[in-house]
């Protein structure tokens, strides 16, 4: 997992409202506990024909969109069942960051453990971004703000330790193992009393 302070990218843009992870990733591809290749199967039915060719309407596969790292989707985004599989897909299709005026909690805690940035802000400014996905923006995930290239910033709630394991590209096992050193001085400090 890599860590990022600042992301840099156009949007992508799914305008649906109530996108559950079962649209995400349908189950048929969750018998892998492998999170590469999950990618492919990323919005499955809905990026590919039934001939296995890609549909041409669907947003990813669309030639202005490939590269883009940044989802502006619409309300309550991740709803359904707690599939990990579904953060996972979306990291190895390229995504770092989910947009929305709502996130489901289970799908936001999901994608925090696994270095996705799901942002909540006010429908009328994820509308408003929506109307622009070429706007190139900005997410300082330090200063916890998203910047849009007409000087706007909007602030977005993060707490303290999901931050730190962006910043630092770990996830919470890889935040405890990195402080390893430290914890055995306090378990030997600890255990001497």
């Amino acid at each position: 997992m890599a860590g990022f302070r600042e992301l840099r990218s156009k949007s992508v843009v799914l305008a649906q409202t109530n996108i559950d992870t079962d649209q995400i990733i349908p189950a048929r591809f969750l018998s892998t506990t492998e999170r590469a290749g999950l990618g492919r199967n990323a919005f499955n039915d809905w990026r590919w024909q039934a001939d296995g060719s890609p549909n041409p309407e669907f947003p990813f596969n669309q030639p202005e969109n490939q590269g883009r790292s940044i989802l502006l989707a619409g309300r309550n985004f991740g709803c359904g069942s707690s599939r990990e599989h579904a953060p996972w897909a979306l990291t190895d299709l390229g995504l770092r960051a989910i947009v929305s005026s709502e996130i489901a909690d289970i799908f936001r805690n999901n994608s925090l453990k696994n270095g996705l940035l799901p942002i909540v802000l006010p429908e009328e400014i994820v509308q408003s971004l929506m109307e622009r996905p070429d706007d190139e923006l900005i997410i300082d995930v330090a200063a916890r703000e998203l910047r849009a290239p007409d000087g706007s910033v909007f602030g977005f709630p993060l707490d303290a330790f999901a931050q730190t394991c962006l910043l630092e590209g770990v996830d919470e096992l890889g935040y405890l193992l990195a402080r390893h050193t430290d914890i055995e001085t306090y378990e030997a400090t600890h255990h001497a009393r």
